[in-house]
């Protein structure tokens, strides 16, 4: 179960497998009109188990740190907000169910989505043919986008393949003696996963960078030391990691046993989650993401975000909170700009339509969409610099210099 905290006006959370939604509400007070309708049902299916539950958790936090504050303000359009939560345990057959659930049998207002490409293709599906809004958190692989939906929109700064567009500029733009010359590329066979590293694998192609090591491996893999060996073998200037939490952590163990020491190392995900400096056992220096967003941005609602967070789970937020409360940013705006909130196709017809002519600020700055819900802005490249968090790409955002080549593992 989720942790939620006391203060929350009407909150619910309904996992899989449990047919009550705990409610509270503050006795006595006066109801608006808006409150006499009932609350928005928002209804969510999220891998809190699986492969993906750690992420998952993230962005359902997010989701609940937004809510808590919407309904600290008073609700959408005057209505408290009631987040309706199903476990789909990491499973694309699952979640199409939880949504097909949430929207006919839970009739929900508004659907948000999953984590990973891989679940938000066929939730997508559902609830397109609902002709619902779907304003989804962390689906960025190409493939998501080819589906011809015309209803969904990727709450974030850009697509998979061009998380790495930052870095790629500043190798291929490095004198010709210091550039790499070879890469080697290991990933999850993961939409998302595979889209971030061959983003980033092709623009380095295209500048001469040779790829020497091109490996995909299952979500089950659990022993990498048979990738590292090639990768090992190839002695490249370059590793590239298409992964999320465990996958990340498994290789670079594998990779600093074998004292494989490219001048750069790469992975996507994994790095940006608090817990991985001590799950690689202090190998994290110099390792490089792509990211998002940062806690040091004065983006729209950032540090308040921050604040509420970890006032709410007694921590500090990482980027999939962000992403899951960026979502809720921009769903907030939509329908405080369209003026409704309900599962008609008239008024999803105009949330819609808020998302393709609008830009909206958020907690990872403005946010703009293209005819395929496509965000329109790009990713900051972080780095562990002294065992801190830092942003080094681009320019304009970072908060130290990119130290290359890294020091040996």
């Amino acid at each position: 179960m989720a942790r939620v905290h006391k203060s929350l006006a009407i909150f619910s959370i309904c996992v899989l497998g449990l047919t009550a939604c705990a409610k509270t509400d503050e006795p006595g007070a006066a109801q608006s009109p808006g409150q006499q309708q009932g609350p928005v049902k928002i209804g969510i299916s999220l891998p809190l188990t699986g492969d993906f539950s750690e992420p998952g958790k993230g962005i359902q936090e997010g989701y609940q740190v937004w809510a808590d504050q919407v309904n600290a303000k008073g609700g959408l359009l005057g209505r408290k907000v009631e987040l309706i939560f199903r476990d789909d345990a990491s499973d694309p057959n699952r979640v199409s169910s939880d949504y097909e659930s949430l929207i006919t049998q839970d009739k929900v207002n508004l659907v948000f989505g999953p984590f990973s490409s891989r679940l938000v293709i066929p939730a997508a599906k559902v609830a397109e043919s609902y002709n619902m809004l779907f304003v989804e958190p962390a689906g960025a692989a190409k493939e998501v986008f080819e589906q011809g939906f015309k209803r969904l929109f990727y709450a974030a700064p850009a697509i998979a393949g061009d998380h790495y567009n930052y870095l790629a500029d500043y190798l291929t733009k490095l004198p010709a003696d210091q550039r790499p010359k070879t890469a080697a590329y290991a990933s999850l066979d993961d939409p998302f996963a595979q889209g971030t590293a061959y983003g980033l694998r092709d623009k380095l192609a295209a500048a001469g960078i040779k790829t020497v090591v091109d490996e995909v491996y299952p979500p089950e893999t659990t022993d990498f030391a048979p990738i590292a060996a090639k990768i090992a073998a190839a002695k490249p200037d370059l590793v590239v990691g298409g992964t999320q939490f465990e996958d990340s952590v498994g290789l670079v163990r594998a990779l600093q046993e074998l004292k494989v020491q490219p001048k750069m190392a790469a992975f996507s995900t994994g790095p940006t989650l608090a817990e991985f400096p001590s799950a690689v056992k202090g190998a994290a220096e110099h390792i490089v993401s792509p990211v998002g967003w940062s806690a040091t941005s004065t983006f729209t609602g950032n540090q308040e975000m921050i604040k509420r967070y970890k006032e709410m789970f007694n921590g500090d937020a990482n980027e999939d909170a962000a992403n899951g409360y960026t979502v809720g940013q921009v769903v907030e705006a939509a329908v405080n700009a369209a003026k409704c909130v309900d599962p008609t196709k008239e008024c999803q017809d105009k949330l819609t339509e808020q998302l393709r002519q609008a830009t909206f600020d958020t907690i990872v700055g403005p946010l703009s969409f293209d005819d395929k819900g496509r965000p329109e802005q790009a990713h900051m490249i972080q780095q562990y610099v002294n065992g801190k968090v830092e942003i080094v790409l681009p320019e304009q955002a970072k908060t130290a210099g990119l130290v290359y080549p890294k020091k040996p593992w």
